[in-house]
């Protein structure tokens, strides 16, 4: 059983990375024992689970089912053998940095942060709201969040959910200069800009096939994701907005998508604490509630496609 649970672990561990050496340097082992937990796991499920070609391996779409349903068996065990006396918890103590998004830090963890710090009233939050990438090495915090890829393997990575994308103009910006019929055509009709607060540049638009954009015919741009929102609803320009924040605009009719036939690949959301040793567990705590909130939010996995 222990054997089984380990290979569990291994192949989660697989396909969360962008290759088996990485998955290796994540975990403290072997390519090999990346290569044999995969071997196992096929041999048992009966199917391939993995591409594998000379640059990268990727799971299959039956390898993805596979890992979610094997994610939440481990998840399972650990909760089945973690303690749950009382007298651990009160003992839980000390300070925890966190860093994440503006936008997801306050719509989708608060809620969880405040029910822990309730439950938990030793343990002091600090909760850093900020698009830009930080170091966490340096800046000494304990775990972040983070939209799009990570292999750095300085940190311990566990996937919570993906994000879509959509370029949307309100109804009365698209009544005046019309719908974009491709890339081309959106290219000429005014736009919104998001700031790489890393950079000081705008953030090029992402599309299907690895196609890219930055909007050039800019009438407002910013470093906040909320204001470019209502920059959008206002009708100052189209803008490709992230599906969380686009989705409530879309559902109340105040934005209409369009191109979504070239809409990018979801991108994935990490929560992500450094590789420091032994881990305290106030961390532990933290790091779990943050995964938690996550994974049950209401983070759209894909973009919205209109009707």
């Amino acid at each position: 059983m222990q054997n089984r649970l380990e290979m569990l672990r291994i192949y989660c561990a697989a396909v969360e990375a962008q290759s088996f050496k990485e998955a290796a340097t994540r975990l403290g082992t072997s390519p090999q024992a990346i290569t044999r937990a995969v071997q196992e796991a096929e041999a048992l499920v009966g199917e391939i689970l993995f591409h594998r070609n000379t640059r990268r391996v990727r799971a299959t779409e039956a390898g993805e089912a596979f890992a979610q349903r094997a994610r939440k068996l481990v998840q399972q065990m650990d909760d089945l053998l973690r303690p749950k006396d009382s007298e651990i918890d009160a003992e839980i103590a000390g300070l925890v940095r966190l860093t994440t998004p503006k936008s997801i830090g306050e719509r989708f963890l608060m809620p969880a942060l405040v029910r822990l710090a309730e439950k938990h009233p030793r343990v002091t939050l600090d909760l850093r709201l900020s698009d830009a990438i930080s170091d966490p090495i340096a800046e000494q915090i304990d775990i972040g969040v983070r939209i799009g890829f990570m292999r750095d393997s300085r940190f311990v990575v566990r996937p919570a959910s993906h994000v879509g994308f959509s370029v949307v103009a309100s109804p009365k910006l698209i009544a005046r200069v019309g719908r974009p019929a491709d890339l081309a055509e959106l290219a000429l009709l005014p736009s919104t800009g998001f700031i790489d607060r890393n950079t000081g540049r705008v953030w090029p638009w992402q599309f299907s096939n690895g196609q890219q954009m930055t909007p050039a015919n800019l009438a407002f741009q910013t470093d906040d994701g909320e204001c470019e929102c209502r920059a959008v609803v206002a009708g100052l320009g189209f803008g490709q907005i992230v599906s969380y924040l686009a989705l409530p605009l879309l559902r109340a009719g105040k934005v209409i998508s369009v191109l979504d036939e070239v809409a990018p690949e979801p991108w994935p959301v990490y929560v992500y604490r450094p590789q420091r040793g032994p881990v305290p567990a106030r961390i532990r705590l933290v790091f779990d509630a943050v995964l938690a909130a996550l994974e049950k939010s209401e983070l759209q996995h894909g973009p919205y496609v209109s009707g």
